[in-house]
């Protein structure tokens, strides 16, 4: 039984992973390589991370919420900005468009997320004797991220890569992109500041992702329309 729970929720966390690349025309352009990459580059990045929060961050002995380490957190968080323009712009890819670009860079970044944060708890804790629902809110949660990731490509796509795109779109896509990047920092406030408990905390991740990859999407819709 235990087996058999570890294994659902690790299909609930990866699955959609590789639904998303062969139900996509991803898998037709072959664009696995691409992804690796991506994947490579965000483990890079998160080294940079590790290495710069245990240099700056303080180590709290409760879990109360101090706005200033989280204001450190939040910008240190931007360096996944960074890593996402160097995949982008800086890797050598396939001769591909901007449109599968984005998608196989944003789905080797989620990917990548979930192996690094996800496997090694699931792998500990979905195997115990206790049936419990965390990893299958973890599993939600990874699901969340996966369009999260994909819509910040999306809109790193359209801020780095497209120059003829409406001077009206330029905040809205930085806004956008701006609030993606934060969104750790806002979880962290809804769990430690205002006290919401997980399943609360997933629904707001899988709305909040839902609604970010409807607006990312429209963006993109309305940039690539040919200018009149």
């Amino acid at each position: 039984m235990t087996v058999f729970h570890f294994f659902n929720c690790a299909i609930l966390t990866f699955g959609p992973h590789a639904v998303y690349y062969s139900a996509t025309p991803l898998s037709e352009y072959d664009t696995l390589g691409t992804s690796v990459k991506a994947a490579l580059v965000y483990l890079g990045t998160a080294l940079i991370k590790l290495v710069c929060l245990a240099t700056f961050l303080n180590v709290s002995e409760n879990d109360s919420f101090d706005p200033y380490q989280e204001l450190l957190k939040a910008l240190i968080g931007f360096i996944d900005v960074a890593g996402l323009y160097f995949a982008l712009t800086q890797l050598t890819h396939r001769n591909i468009s901007q449109n599968h670009k984005f998608q196989a860079v944003g789905l080797g970044w989620a990917f990548a997320d979930s192996v690094l944060h996800r496997l090694a708890p699931l792998w500990v804790g979905a195997r115990g004797l206790e049936f419990t629902w965390d990893y299958i809110l973890q599993g939600l949660e990874a699901n969340a991220n996966l369009v999260l990731s994909i819509s910040l490509a999306a809109l790193g796509s359209l801020m780095w890569l497209r120059k003829n795109k409406p001077r009206t779109l330029i905040p809205i896509i930085y806004i956008c992109a701006g609030i993606v990047a934060t969104m750790p920092s806002i979880t962290s406030y809804l769990r430690r500041g205002l006290g919401w408990h997980l399943p609360k905390v997933v629904g707001f991740e899988l709305f909040t992702s839902l609604v970010m990859a409807f607006i990312s999407w429209q963006l993109f819709a309305t940039c690539q329309r040919p200018s009149t």
